[in-house]
């Protein structure tokens, strides 16, 4: 192995070792009892499966309204149950509904004493978080937002580089994420005001907030391009505004074969990191001077094997478990909640 990739591969090895969260062991002193309130959510099918097999939870069942989602879990043996049953039986709750129904499941859990893992967006405004969290608070219960990025190795390293100080000043960071949604989906996009920025775009947000804080203003350019008979904001851009650097997300719902060309992209007055793709993800440091473990000129960093949700469900057991501390906080939260809704046109 040459001298720049050994370097290279030794500092994605330390920086994944630095913030990944604790896997435990395959037979934990006690499994965590959990079930889903809605299984509508694009993300829902995934993370009942990950739930099942895991060693960390036993799967109670679901509670859901749709004939048509139960159907596709009755194929996978799920146990239905009316949902104040399901609250009763768990103590970890996976809320999975379609995203209008995020708050009032989330809210209804908290209520019920029960630790939340809530897909991403939590609410379609800043006030049904604030709740989440003030209840999370007052019952010393677990809340964690499904941003599908938070714990993805490409996006840590990045964190690392900015935190350090080895890209320099930064001042500008560029993401887009697209994809080609079918006609049958637009409508529930599009009863939101932010369409595919405020469901889509909001995982670059979440990265881009909690990567460099508290912004000054977003300027949000949302337009409906797409020749559909619906009023979906499918072909946006949103400009963050800090106050050394600019933050520029794009998001489209029309792109055909978008996921080779999602990125996360920062540039500093020494260099520049680029994930790109970034699933499966591949990750570019290019550096002006050697900082850190990386040398100067371009280096093209080792990533570990990476899997969807995995380390956000072992990061919850833990932190029920009262093993670790959540990585996300509840400020942060209502923070990246709160410029979602501004670059979504919806706060």
């Amino acid at each position: 192995m040459k001298r720049r990739e050994f370097l290279t591969a030794t500092a994605a090895a330390a920086t994944t070792l630095a913030i990944a969260p604790p896997i435990r062991a395959a037979n934990p002193t006690r499994r965590l009892r959990a079930g889903f309130l809605g299984g509508a959510h694009s993300h829902a099918s995934a993370k009942w499966r990950l739930v099942r097999e895991s060693p960390d939870y036993t799967l109670i069942g679901l509670a859901e309204e749709s004939a048509t989602v139960r159907a596709e879990y009755a194929t996978q043996g799920a146990k239905f149950l009316p949902p104040d049953e399901l609250l009763t039986a768990c103590e970890v709750v996976f809320v999975e509904s379609a995203v209008a129904d995020h708050a009032r499941h989330a809210l209804m859990a908290l209520r019920a004493g029960k630790h939340v893992h809530v897909e991403k967006p939590p609410a379609d405004n800043l006030r049904d978080v604030e709740e989440m969290a003030r209840l999370a608070r007052e019952k010393q219960l677990v809340l964690q937002v499904g941003y599908m990025w938070r714990y993805h190795p490409g996006f840590a390293a990045i964190f690392e580089l900015v935190r350090q100080g080895w890209l320099g000043q930064v001042y500008l960071v560029r993401g887009m994420i697209g994809n080609q949604l079918g006609s049958e989906r637009r409508p529930e996009w599009a009863a939101f005001a932010g369409g595919g920025l405020f469901e889509l775009g909001s995982h670059l947000v979440d990265a881009l907030v909690r990567l460099l804080g508290e912004p000054r203003a977003a300027t949000p350019f949302l337009r409906k391009h797409g020749d559909f008979a619906d009023d979906l904001k499918d072909n946006n851009v949103v400009v963050f505004e800090f106050p050394k650097a600019t933050g520029l997300i794009l998001n489209a719902t029309l792109q055909p074969n978008a996921g080779p060309q999602r990125v996360f992209e920062v540039f500093g007055t020494n260099g520049r990191a680029t994930l790109r793709p970034i699933e499966p993800p591949a990750l570019e440091i290019e550096l002006a001077q050697a900082a850190g473990p990386y040398p100067a000129g371009l280096n093209r960093v080792p990533m570990p094997t990476y899997d969807r949700y995995v380390a956000d469900l072992a990061e919850l057991a833990a932190v029920v478990r009262g093993d670790r501390r959540l990585s996300v906080t509840p400020d942060e939260e209502l923070r990246v909640q709160r410029w979602l809704l501004r670059a979504s046109g919806m706060g």
